[in-house]
Protein backbone atom coordinates (compact mmCIF):
# COMPACT_ATOMS: atom_id res chain seq x y z
CA UNK A 1 0.00 0.00 0.00
CA UNK A 2 2.79 2.42 0.89
CA UNK A 3 4.44 1.96 -2.51
CA UNK A 4 1.12 2.62 -4.25
CA UNK A 5 0.59 5.81 -2.25
CA UNK A 6 4.09 6.95 -3.09
CA UNK A 7 3.57 6.41 -6.82
CA UNK A 8 0.24 8.24 -6.68
CA UNK A 9 1.76 11.18 -4.78
CA UNK A 10 4.50 11.69 -7.36
CA UNK A 11 2.47 10.85 -10.43
CA UNK A 12 -0.66 12.86 -9.59
CA UNK A 13 0.69 15.76 -7.54
CA UNK A 14 4.45 16.28 -7.63
CA UNK A 15 5.09 15.68 -11.33
CA UNK A 16 2.22 17.87 -12.61
CA UNK A 17 3.22 20.72 -10.29
CA UNK A 18 6.94 20.50 -11.04
CA UNK A 19 6.89 19.77 -14.76
CA UNK A 20 3.74 21.55 -15.92
CA UNK A 21 2.59 24.21 -13.45
CA UNK A 22 6.18 25.45 -13.03
CA UNK A 23 8.23 24.18 -15.93
CA UNK A 24 11.77 22.82 -15.75
CA UNK A 25 14.55 23.40 -18.26
CA UNK A 26 17.29 20.79 -17.75
CA UNK A 27 20.72 20.55 -19.29
CA UNK A 28 22.57 17.19 -19.41
CA UNK A 29 19.79 15.13 -17.84
CA UNK A 30 21.40 11.95 -19.15
CA UNK A 31 24.17 12.33 -16.55
CA UNK A 32 21.61 11.58 -13.85
CA UNK A 33 20.42 8.37 -15.45
CA UNK A 34 23.71 6.57 -16.05
CA UNK A 35 24.63 5.66 -12.46
CA UNK A 36 23.22 3.67 -9.55
CA UNK A 37 24.14 3.83 -6.79
CA UNK A 38 25.05 7.50 -6.91
CA UNK A 39 25.06 10.65 -4.80
CA UNK A 40 23.45 13.77 -6.23
CA UNK A 41 24.80 16.95 -4.66
CA UNK A 42 22.71 20.09 -5.22
CA UNK A 43 22.31 23.63 -3.96
CA UNK A 44 19.44 24.17 -1.54
CA UNK A 45 16.99 27.10 -1.74
CA UNK A 46 13.49 25.67 -1.44
CA UNK A 47 11.29 22.82 -0.17
CA UNK A 48 10.79 22.02 -3.86
CA UNK A 49 14.45 21.15 -4.47
CA UNK A 50 14.21 17.43 -3.72
CA UNK A 51 10.84 17.12 -5.47
CA UNK A 52 12.25 18.59 -8.67
CA UNK A 53 15.27 16.29 -8.62
CA UNK A 54 13.17 13.17 -8.02
CA UNK A 55 10.82 14.20 -10.83
CA UNK A 56 13.70 14.11 -13.32
CA UNK A 57 13.88 10.32 -13.05
CA UNK A 58 11.56 7.92 -14.89
CA UNK A 59 8.77 6.45 -12.77
CA UNK A 60 10.34 2.99 -12.80
CA UNK A 61 13.39 4.36 -10.97
CA UNK A 62 12.14 7.19 -8.80
CA UNK A 63 11.53 4.87 -5.82
CA UNK A 64 15.31 4.38 -5.69
CA UNK A 65 15.93 8.13 -5.27
CA UNK A 66 16.26 9.03 -1.57
CA UNK A 67 16.63 12.61 -0.30
CA UNK A 68 18.68 13.06 2.85
CA UNK A 69 17.31 15.54 5.40
CA UNK A 70 18.02 16.55 9.00
CA UNK A 71 15.88 14.39 11.28
CA UNK A 72 14.97 17.25 13.62
CA UNK A 73 12.99 18.96 10.84
CA UNK A 74 10.24 16.36 10.68
CA UNK A 75 10.58 13.57 13.25
CA UNK A 76 8.93 15.63 16.00
CA UNK A 77 5.55 15.25 14.31
CA UNK A 78 4.29 11.68 13.98
CA UNK A 79 2.24 12.24 10.80
CA UNK A 80 4.88 14.38 9.10
CA UNK A 81 7.51 11.77 9.96
CA UNK A 82 5.41 8.96 8.44
CA UNK A 83 4.82 10.97 5.26
CA UNK A 84 8.47 12.00 4.91
CA UNK A 85 9.85 8.51 5.49
CA UNK A 86 7.30 6.44 3.59
CA UNK A 87 5.95 8.65 0.82
CA UNK A 88 8.86 10.97 0.02
CA UNK A 89 11.43 8.32 0.95
CA UNK A 90 13.62 10.61 3.05
CA UNK A 91 16.66 9.23 4.86
CA UNK A 92 16.81 11.02 8.23
CA UNK A 93 20.22 12.39 9.22
CA UNK A 94 20.81 13.07 12.89
CA UNK A 95 23.14 16.03 13.06
CA UNK A 96 24.24 15.32 16.64
CA UNK A 97 25.62 11.99 17.84
CA UNK A 98 23.44 10.41 20.53
CA UNK A 99 26.40 8.31 21.73
CA UNK A 100 30.08 8.19 20.68
CA UNK A 101 29.30 4.96 18.81
CA UNK A 102 26.42 6.47 16.83
CA UNK A 103 27.04 6.60 13.09
CA UNK A 104 25.09 9.55 11.61
CA UNK A 105 25.74 8.25 8.10
CA UNK A 106 24.49 4.70 8.73
CA UNK A 107 21.21 5.24 6.85
CA UNK A 108 23.01 6.74 3.86
CA UNK A 109 25.49 3.87 3.81
CA UNK A 110 22.73 1.23 3.84
CA UNK A 111 20.94 2.99 0.99
CA UNK A 112 24.06 3.10 -1.18
CA UNK A 113 24.76 -0.56 -0.45
CA UNK A 114 21.25 -1.30 -1.73
CA UNK A 115 21.90 0.57 -4.98
CA UNK A 116 19.89 3.69 -4.14
CA UNK A 117 20.50 7.22 -5.43
CA UNK A 118 20.94 9.78 -2.66
CA UNK A 119 20.13 13.49 -2.84
CA UNK A 120 22.30 15.60 -0.56
CA UNK A 121 22.33 19.34 0.08
CA UNK A 122 25.80 20.00 1.53
CA UNK A 123 24.99 23.65 2.31
CA UNK A 124 22.89 22.24 5.15
CA UNK A 125 20.00 24.69 5.35
CA UNK A 126 18.22 26.74 2.72
CA UNK A 127 20.09 29.95 1.96
CA UNK A 128 19.45 32.97 -0.22
CA UNK A 129 18.00 32.10 -3.63
CA UNK A 130 20.63 30.82 -6.07
CA UNK A 131 23.56 31.93 -3.90
CA UNK A 132 25.96 29.16 -2.95
CA UNK A 133 27.26 29.02 0.60
CA UNK A 134 30.11 26.96 2.04
CA UNK A 135 29.62 23.20 1.86
CA UNK A 136 29.72 21.03 4.95
CA UNK A 137 32.12 18.12 4.86
CA UNK A 138 29.65 15.30 5.51
CA UNK A 139 29.64 14.54 1.77
CA UNK A 140 33.40 13.96 1.93
CA UNK A 141 33.03 11.38 4.70
CA UNK A 142 30.39 9.55 2.67
CA UNK A 143 32.46 9.70 -0.52
CA UNK A 144 35.44 8.29 1.37
CA UNK A 145 33.37 5.28 2.45
CA UNK A 146 32.22 4.66 -1.12
CA UNK A 147 35.07 5.76 -3.40
CA UNK A 148 33.59 3.99 -6.44
CA UNK A 149 30.20 5.73 -6.13
CA UNK A 150 29.92 8.81 -8.39
CA UNK A 151 29.07 12.18 -6.90
CA UNK A 152 26.98 14.15 -9.42
CA UNK A 153 26.85 17.93 -8.89
CA UNK A 154 23.61 19.70 -9.83
CA UNK A 155 22.88 23.43 -9.79
CA UNK A 156 19.28 24.63 -9.74
CA UNK A 157 18.04 28.14 -10.39
CA UNK A 158 14.53 29.50 -9.94
CA UNK A 159 13.22 27.41 -7.05
CA UNK A 160 14.21 30.05 -4.54
CA UNK A 161 11.70 32.29 -6.31
CA UNK A 162 9.08 29.58 -6.91
CA UNK A 163 8.84 28.67 -3.23
CA UNK A 164 11.08 30.90 -1.08
CA UNK A 165 11.89 30.19 2.52
CA UNK A 166 8.89 30.79 4.79
CA UNK A 167 6.31 30.35 2.00
CA UNK A 168 4.07 27.33 1.33
CA UNK A 169 2.30 28.19 -1.93
CA UNK A 170 4.42 27.73 -5.11
CA UNK A 171 4.65 30.58 -7.64
CA UNK A 172 4.84 29.64 -11.36
CA UNK A 173 8.51 30.33 -12.13
CA UNK A 174 10.51 28.32 -14.65
CA UNK A 175 13.40 26.44 -13.07
CA UNK A 176 16.75 25.76 -14.69
CA UNK A 177 18.69 22.61 -13.77
CA UNK A 178 22.27 21.96 -14.89
CA UNK A 179 23.82 18.54 -14.26
CA UNK A 180 27.59 18.21 -14.09
CA UNK A 181 30.01 15.39 -14.81
CA UNK A 182 30.46 12.93 -11.94
CA UNK A 183 33.45 13.12 -9.65
CA UNK A 184 34.91 10.58 -7.23
CA UNK A 185 36.74 10.49 -3.94
CA UNK A 186 40.30 11.69 -4.43
CA UNK A 187 41.84 10.56 -1.16
CA UNK A 188 42.14 14.07 0.32
CA UNK A 189 39.17 15.81 1.92
CA UNK A 190 40.30 19.38 1.22
CA UNK A 191 41.04 18.67 -2.44
CA UNK A 192 37.76 16.82 -2.86
CA UNK A 193 35.70 19.64 -1.32
CA UNK A 194 37.47 22.30 -3.37
CA UNK A 195 36.87 20.33 -6.55
CA UNK A 196 33.18 19.87 -5.73
CA UNK A 197 32.62 23.55 -4.92
CA UNK A 198 34.50 24.65 -8.05
CA UNK A 199 32.33 22.38 -10.20
CA UNK A 200 29.18 23.79 -8.64
CA UNK A 201 30.33 27.32 -9.39
CA UNK A 202 30.99 26.36 -13.02
CA UNK A 203 27.49 24.88 -13.30
CA UNK A 204 26.00 28.06 -11.88
CA UNK A 205 27.66 30.03 -14.66
CA UNK A 206 26.04 27.77 -17.28
CA UNK A 207 22.49 28.72 -16.32
CA UNK A 208 20.96 30.07 -19.50
CA UNK A 209 19.19 33.14 -18.11
CA UNK A 210 19.04 35.29 -14.94
CA UNK A 211 16.36 34.62 -12.35
CA UNK A 212 13.35 36.93 -12.63
CA UNK A 213 13.38 39.58 -9.91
Amino acid sequence: MTNILRYLWFLCIVRPVVLFAMGVHILHRERLLNHAPAIIVANHNSHLDAMVLISLFPLKRFHKVRPVAAADYFLRNRWLAWFALNIIGIIPLRRHRQTPATDPLAGCSRALEQGDILILFPEGSRGEPERLTAFRTGIAHLAKRFPSVPIIPVFMQGLGKALPRGEWIPVPVTCDVVVGEPLYWTGARRVFMEDLENRMNVLAEQVRRPVLE
